[in-house]
């Protein structure tokens, strides 16, 4: 058989408006703005053959400009290139932009690429990307974050949690790390008397307190049975995160801001968080994703990824481990297809690649195009 041949890239820069200003711990206390946009990094490589792939990665509040910047310096050493060598094409990238580092922006830029090269291949097997990867399951648990940022009213957070059990989401992640801790502990308790004692019941404090005051936050709420405490210190304090995770009984889960392999490597061996999150378009892609969960495993971590449910469904289904994959609706609008939860899970879909195709709104956002080669 003839080997195929990359000849086509298009490059998007796609600004998602988001409909009501995002709140974290980190707004409340000064540190940055309500999030009102993301913006998307979208790849579409076509072959000599006709075999196509998407990919995407995003940034937000800052980075998106930048990514594809990046994207567009190394695209053209794309093609040519035969697009069953992802590893090797990664390499490729990686080193034409060397000069500028790993991870962060670099590496965010080559991910958008090196995800639609894994849907390509695995559009063109006729497999859903995890079963081209080698499945653990065929649905993975899931929660939900969306309904419970810190600008949302109490009552709207517990009427956003019933409406997500309702629709077959598993469990309820909600925001805190707010100035006063007590108002943290209020909200808390009224979420889980709200849920009852069934529903699993996440955290997330985005990095917001110091050692002490993580401490005292989570033997506060040893009582409730809460499934994690997320990023409860800087994300880059991997021995903090270290002591939490030996001083208390609620597991701790980190890894979402990090931005590349080598950091998590960090965490890993600092037995600095029970649960990984690991983010694929922020760590470079699927290539180095994979290779963090073999590690991650390896080291008996339960694995939760970060946001972008559209990839990390596949990949959580590979997990040996029985994953959580996080729920989240602010990317509907630029695909034709939805995922569907029951029973607590998500199911992954059985159509090929990652199964989703743009739609004609993420056309409409489109702010800047590059293509290169013959379309």
């Amino acid at each position: 058989m003839t080997a195929d041949r990359i000849r086509h890239v298009a490059l998007s820069s796609v600004v998602l408006p988001l409909p009501t200003p995002i709140s974290d711990a980190k707004v409340l206390t000064g540190r940055q703005k309500p999030m009102t946009e993301v913006v998307l990094l979208f790849a579409e490589i076509t072959t000599e053959q006709d075999h196509r792939g998407t990919g995407f990665s995003y940034s937000k509040r800052a980075g998106g400009p930048a990514q594809f910047a990046h994207a567009k310096e190394v695209a053209e050493g794309l093609l040519g290139e035969d697009p069953n060598d992802i590893a090797r094409v990664y390499d490729k990238l990686l080193w034409a932009g060397a000069s500028v580092g790993r991870s962060g922006v670099a590496t965010q830029a080559l991910a958008a690429i090196d995800i639609a090269l894994w849907d390509l291949k695995a559009r063109r097997a006729d497999l859903p990307l995890s079963k081209l990867i080698g499945s653990h399951r065929d649905s993975v648990r899931t929660y939900n974050t969306s309904g419970g940022f810190l600008h949302a009213p109490i009552e709207q957070v517990k009427e956003r949690a019933s409406e997500s059990v309702a629709a077959g989401i598993g469990g309820i992640k909600i925001k805190v790390g707010q100035p006063d801790m007590r108002t943290d502990l209020q909200r808390l308790a009224a979420v889980r008397e709200h849920l009852g004692d069934d529903v699993p019941l996440m955290v997330d404090a985005n990095q917001q307190w110091d050692r002490a005051s993580a401490l005292r936050f989570g033997r506060a709420v040893e009582g409730l049975d809460l499934v994690w405490i997320e990023e409860p210190l800087d994300a880059y304090d991997a021995e903090g995160h270290a002591q939490l995770a030996a001083a208390l009984d609620t597991p701790i889960a980190t890894g979402e801001m990090l931005s590349s392999v080598a950091e998590h490597v960090r965490l890993i061996e600092a037995r600095a968080a029970d649960v990984i999150q690991p983010d694929a378009p922020r760590v470079g892609g699927i290539t180095p994703f994979l290779r963090l969960a073999t590690l991650a495993d390896h080291a008996g971590l339960q694995l939760a990824p970060h946001f972008a449910m559209e990839i990390h469904l596949h990949l959580a289904a590979c997990y040996p481990r029985e994953p959580w994959v996080e729920h989240f609706e602010w990317l509907d609008p630029l695909f034709n297809e939805r995922l569907e939860t029951r029973d607590g899970r998500m199911v992954v879909p059985d159509r090929p690649g990652l199964g989703f195709t743009l739609s004609e709104q993420a056309k409409a956002w489109t702010v800047d195009t590059y293509e290169v080669g013959r379309a």
